[in-house]
């Protein structure tokens, strides 16, 4: 009964265990990271407080409605002297306990400053939603180049345990040809320090591929302890290079877009100054109720209690007249702030295309270097094959077979790493045409 338990137990793991393990594209990384990163998460509540940012500004266009009561007790109520017919008598000023209730009401009719910021607070509902997409997108870069970092990183670990499988059968030749009085003991001491120093890069690529799948589940916002694994099809041969645009219209990449709507509000805070000169208008309305009694028996019906009513309706005009040049000072600081935004987009522009070039160059540059390098792999493959082949027959030295190998290994890893450098060149052409999302479509 327990082992049938176990089995059981097993079967029922075996899924999940295979879960775990199952292979996540790029795409897939890409999606999991809009959903889960903590930043692309954080904009979306930002979008969410702006809406209330804007209902805040809009509520002081709205009325306003206030409600107020009050009850006060006099101790000693103050009396007033007034002459009647040659005889001076005293009256007394009130009850001991008196009694209020009232609503108030107000209503802005003109008011420029709170008009500019009803339409500053739409801007910025726009300005959130822009910067949430900024912010995909820069998630999508930082978690793509980390993506392929790590694949790269595991090529290089397959080039170094097919080394450290070649030394090895080295190893047991010149062991053997030791053994047998044919080889010196200082050949296999040299291929043993050979096969230490590859274990050892080994051990050091393995905590590094660690390290980097940490940083790639980080960045996708994923828990670093979930085990993840990348299909090597993701790092594909590169034969040719990508239509470039002969001219490219930056007006629909993210950042423009958010120049121009900062350039929008920069302009409407300019406007809200300006709006302090303006005169204000609103309408005012109360009502109160007051009673007054010589004792707390308000809700009595014998009460001797007065009580009686009073509104009123008016308009009030605000005029500013002097304000010792504040409002000037103001005013001035929004246009050098409007200068400086423009500055800032020039330079804004300049980056972008300095970025599109720069990604041209790099992925012509990468290219010829991977051509080049992958030819210099495979040669380096026939040399070293050769050069065994050799050394098996007594033709070659161990020398010669060390320093083959040694250079077939170098010729791998600089053609894994120009396979690196142009994926890293041609996600920022992508994202240079402002077409960064189409990775997750």
């Amino acid at each position: 009964m327990v082992k049938l338990m176990l089995v059981l137990m097993i079967g029922m793991a075996l899924p999940q265990l295979v879960s775990a393990q199952q292979q996540i594209t790029l795409k897939e990384a890409l999606t999991y990271a809009l959903q889960n990163n903590t930043n692309v998460r954080k904009s979306k509540l930002d979008i969410e407080n702006g809406k209330y940012k804007v209902q805040e500004v809009r509520a002081q266009a709205l009325p306003q409605i206030t409600g107020n009561a009050g009850l006060t007790y006099n101790p000693i109520i103050g009396q007033l002297v007034a002459n009647f017919g040659g005889q001076t008598q005293a009256i007394k000023l009130g009850q001991n306990w008196n009694s209020s209730a009232g609503v108030q009401f107000s209503q802005q009719l003109f008011n420029q400053q709170v008009f500019t910021g009803l339409q500053a607070a739409r801007s910025s509902e726009e300005y959130y939603n822009l910067t949430s997409q900024l912010t995909e997108e820069q998630i999508i870069e930082l978690v793509a180049n980390n993506y392929y970092q790590v694949l790269v990183n595991r090529e290089q670990l397959s080039v170094i345990d097919t080394n450290i499988k070649n030394v090895k059968v080295v190893e047991k030749i010149v062991s053997n040809q030791y053994q047998n009085g044919l080889a010196r003991k200082i050949d296999v001491d040299r291929i043993n320090v050979n096969l230490t120093n590859l274990t050892t890069q080994r051990e050091q690529t393995v905590n590094a591929i660690t390290q980097l799948e940490n940083q790639l589940k980080f960045s996708m916002g994923m828990p670093v302890t979930t085990p993840i694994e990348l299909p090597k099809a993701e790092l594909t041969n590169v034969s040719q290079l990508p239509e470039f645009a002969e001219t490219i219209d930056f007006g629909n990449r993210t950042e423009v877009k958010l120049l121009d709507t900062q350039d929008k509000l920069l302009s409407l805070q300019r406007k809200a100054y300006v709006a302090e000169y303006y005169p204000s208008l609103s309408l005012t309305g109360n009502y109160t109720y007051s009673s007054q009694s010589d004792g707390f028996d308000f809700l009595s019906s014998n009460a001797a209690s007065i009580g009686y009513g009073a509104s009123a309706i008016g308009l009030t005009l605000r005029v500013p007249i002097f304000n010792g040049f504040l409002t000037r000072s103001k005013v001035r600081q929004a246009d050098v702030d409007i200068r400086k935004a423009k500055e800032d987009r020039k330079e804004s522009t300049n980056s972008l295309n300095l970025a599109y070039e720069n990604a041209k160059i790099q992925l012509r540059n990468n290219l010829n270097t991977i051509v080049s390098q992958r030819k210099n792999a495979e040669l380096a493959q026939e040399i070293y094959k050769s050069t065994q082949n050799n050394y098996n027959n007594g033709l070659a030295t161990l020398t010669d077979l060390l320093d083959t190998e040694n250079s077939l290994t170098q010729a791998q890893n600089s053609y894994n790493q120009a396979l690196l450098n142009y994926k890293v060149a041609e996600i920022q052409l992508i994202k240079s045409n402002g077409n960064i999302k189409s990775l997750v479509q």
